[in-house]
């Protein structure tokens, strides 16, 4: 099995070389590369050979943070936020650009998420005996990305001023809403650990 991060999917080495210390806000490992990879990784979500799409969501703050490596790049913490815009940029450019079906999303997204970490069928489908973990997605509402609007606790977002089709609209946990229209209705300690399995089932 094999994933790759959505920020290699959007962005290159390119967003490292951004004027003054922009592009600390782009240091990762691995890093960023060039067009070239970054097409190969689509096809690998197309032809099958990756099979899902994640994120490290590593939510260092540009101020205070990732200003730690002026002058000294091996300071600067290595990673990028991605968690909340994961979905929507996937489904945006993978379903609504025509490279994938809304089934394939589903499956990277989700399903198969679920199976690598040993949680499948408990989690990542729809059935008897599944948690009742769904997002109501409305795939016709329309939104800027931005950092001044994002419920992430960060001060940049990589892809900011990116415009979207389609957005989650509700969402529930084990059947508790906990997302409506945007705002957070869940409490603090409803979360649940979950053990994983040993995986049984190649993807």
């Amino acid at each position: 099995m094999a994933e790759t991060c959505v920020q290699y999917l959007f962005k290159t080495e390119n967003d490292l070389a951004k004027p003054g210390f922009e592009g600390a806000k782009y240091v990762c490992s691995p890093p960023l590369r060039t067009e070239e990879d970054q097409q190969a990784l689509w096809e690998g979500l197309i032809d099958g050979s990756l099979s899902s799409i994640s994120t490290d969501h590593c939510p260092f703050n540009f101020e205070g943070q990732k200003e730690l490596g002026r002058g000294d790049f091996s300071k600067i913490p290595n990673g990028m936020p991605g968690i909340e815009d994961r979905m929507m940029v996937m489904h945006h450019h993978g379903v609504g650009g025509g490279k994938f079906s809304l089934e394939r999303w589903v499956e990277i997204t989700s399903t198969n998420p679920a199976k690598t970490f040993g949680m499948y069928p408990r989690k990542g489908i729809i059935a008897d005996g599944s948690d009742a973990d769904l997002v109501i997605w409305d795939p016709d509402k329309v939104h800027t990305i931005s950092a001044e609007t994002h419920h992430m606790n960060i001060d940049y977002n990589i892809f900011e001023g990116m415009e979207v089709k389609g957005m989650p609209d509700i969402v529930f946990s084990a059947g508790r809403l906990i997302v409506d229209n945007g705002e957070f209705k869940g409490k603090v300690g409803d979360g649940q650990f979950v053990r994983r399995e040993a995986i049984t089932d190649v993807l």
